[in-house]
């Protein structure tokens, strides 16, 4: 999902937290797994299409996809924008 979500210029960077232990009610059933947990960092205007993306990508018949409003330091947010300026080689 990450190389496709940068593929496609949507996003900046991403951290990905594997093995995390999920708990979760699912058709009845108490669910216990092991998952990843996708950190994506983009800018406001393009949630919605990674949001898209990701519902369309993704195995799961409903996936988390989270906005989480940050702000952040002048200089990352500086670079953050000059990612979906830059072409790509």
């Amino acid at each position: 999902m990450a190389n496709l979500l940068l593929d496609k210029k949507l996003i900046a960077c991403a951290n990905i937290f594997p093995n995390v232990e999920s708990i979760y009610p699912w058709k009845g059933k108490r669910v216990r797994e092991k998952e990843a947990v996708l950190i994506v960092k983009t800018t406001a205007d393009k949630y919605a299409t990674v949001k898209r993306l990701v519902e369309k990508n993704h195995p799961y018949t409903i996936p988390c996809v989270v906005k989480i409003s940050v702000e952040a330091n002048a200089g990352y947010a500086k670079w953050l924008r000059e990612c979906f300026s830059v072409k790509s080689k």
